[in-house]
């Protein structure tokens, strides 16, 4: 396994590299808090000034990015090495991820402020963390009659549909355009895949640096729904659109490194739990296992997340979402799976997460782990913390991790970036709460 090379710095101009692919206009992206893209379409002509200033954006509106609507404005700043060519979307169409800056300054509240702070910080300690991802989604469609969401492909019906030959060619066209796109782009696409659920597909590229493989989820997720969309379909990555199917995870496979050398393998030393790791690779997963409840807060971070992880069954008749903070070997009922020696799957986090801050808490908990030299305990022990059962379980265990505060806190320790996620969180739990659903009136409406 090598390292797959991070973008190589930009020598050129924003401009020049967006003419020299018929590019016309370019999306100025960050996300907020939650996840959501933002961006402004800056045509070529002002390349150079976005390049040089960066494109304003009022903070407030753009949603959770704590700030009020009198707050001065958040410019986001382009990374050139992140500069990717779309045309094949549209004709003349690219995107830039830019980092927010509030008053000269890279804005706390940033996610991926956050997570390029982490990485320094590590990179200063001669480690880097290399990542990929796994995006899995559903392919659906509104119902004429009821207007209610159904499977796109309505002959995908099976009781078990994972891996289906025949569900994967009726969506040939939607899959093979994804795929060719990440070819497009240099990715090492190498594999697309029908998954557990109805109507739900995974695609696959070569993992990367930590922030590279982040930014390309959220320009993945983009280019599926893009590409959906023209289609007639809509993709989501919504945690557990269906109660009866497979949920959508976000599965982080994660390996550290210093330069050239990777620190995961054994090397000719004592093996304690026989899984060919290094005692490097054993505390990375004891800080993951100590952080998780926290964690969840971050890479499980909707009041639906914990509907998948919390399912009990489903049509197919497994969930593959865990249930507690287990490790073990090449075992997918575990949140943390050791498929070989040189990575270990990050298995709880869920199709609503930000990229940035599921890896940002990945990065910060097993490092934790490293810096204290944790022992995981042997593989498939359940003496583990808990996981949370719900939104309001997981912020709990937040404000009482004072590693994974650090993590949202990276930026400026004095931000009240934590405090802020946390309220953020709390209110959604509580919104949903205080809703009335269908199962309530179905339980309840004649039960006395």
């Amino acid at each position: 396994m090598t390292v797959a090379p991070a973008p190589s710095a930009a020598t050129q101009s924003l401009a020049s590299l967006a003419k020299a692919d018929g590019v016309r206009f370019l999306l100025a992206t960050f996300t907020t808090l939650t996840g959501k893209p933002c961006a402004k379409l800056v045509p070529v002509e002002a390349a150079d000034a976005l390049e040089g200033d960066g494109v304003g954006f009022a903070g407030y509106a753009a949603g959770a990015m704590g700030q009020l609507p009198r707050d001065p404005d958040v410019v986001a700043v382009p990374d050139l090495r992140s500069y990717t060519p779309l045309t094949f979307l549209r004709p003349g169409l690219g995107l830039v991820h830019c980092d927010p800056y509030v008053e000269g300054r890279p804005y706390a509240y940033g996610p991926r402020v956050i997570l390029r702070t982490l990485a320094e910080r590590a990179a200063a300690e001669g480690t880097a963390l290399v990542s990929g991802a796994e995006l899995e989604y559903f392919l659906l469609r509104k119902d004429g009659a009821t207007g209610e969401l159904v499977t796109a492909d309505r002959l995908d019906d099976a009781a078990q549909p994972c891996y289906d030959a025949r569900g994967l060619t009726r969506m040939y066209e939607h899959l093979t355009a994804v795929s060719d796109a990440m070819v497009e782009l240099g990715w090492g696409p190498y594999a697309s895949d029908h998954e557990d659920g109805n109507g739900q597909f995974e695609q696959n590229f070569h993992h990367a640096d930590v922030l590279t493989t982040a930014d390309r989820v959220v320009t993945l997720r983009y280019i599926v729904q893009v590409l959906a969309e023209q289609r007639g379909m809509t993709a989501t990555f919504m945690p557990k659109p269906f109660t009866d199917r497979t949920g959508n995870g976000l599965h982080l496979h994660l390996s550290l490194w210093d330069g050239e050398r990777a620190l995961f393998p054994r090397e000719l030393i004592e093996d304690p739990y026989g899984m060919g790791l290094s005692p490097t690779a054993y505390a990375f997963t004891a800080g993951l296992l100590a952080h998780a409840p926290a964690m969840h807060a971050l890479i499980a971070p909707t009041v639906n997340s914990y509907k998948r992880s919390g399912a009990t069954t489903t049509a197919s008749g497994a969930t593959w979402a865990p249930r507690e903070a287990t490790w073990g070997g090449n075992d997918r009922t575990h949140l943390i799976r050791v498929p070989d020696a040189h990575r270990v799957e990050l298995r709880g986090g869920d199709g609503s997460a930000s990229s940035y801050l599921a890896s940002a808490a990945a990065l910060g908990a097993g490092l934790d782990g490293v810096r204290r030299n944790l022992d995981p305990g042997a593989p498939g022990a359940t003496s583990g913390p808990a996981l949370p059962r719900t939104l309001l379980d997981a912020v709990h265990a937040l404000e009482e991790d004072a590693v994974m505060r650090g993590v949202l806190d990276a930026v400026d320790q004095e931000a009240g970036v934590s405090a802020y996620y946390a309220r953020l969180k709390r209110e959604e739990f509580y919104s949903w709460h205080n809703t009335v659903t269908s199962w309530e009136v179905d339980r309840y409406l004649t039960a006395v």
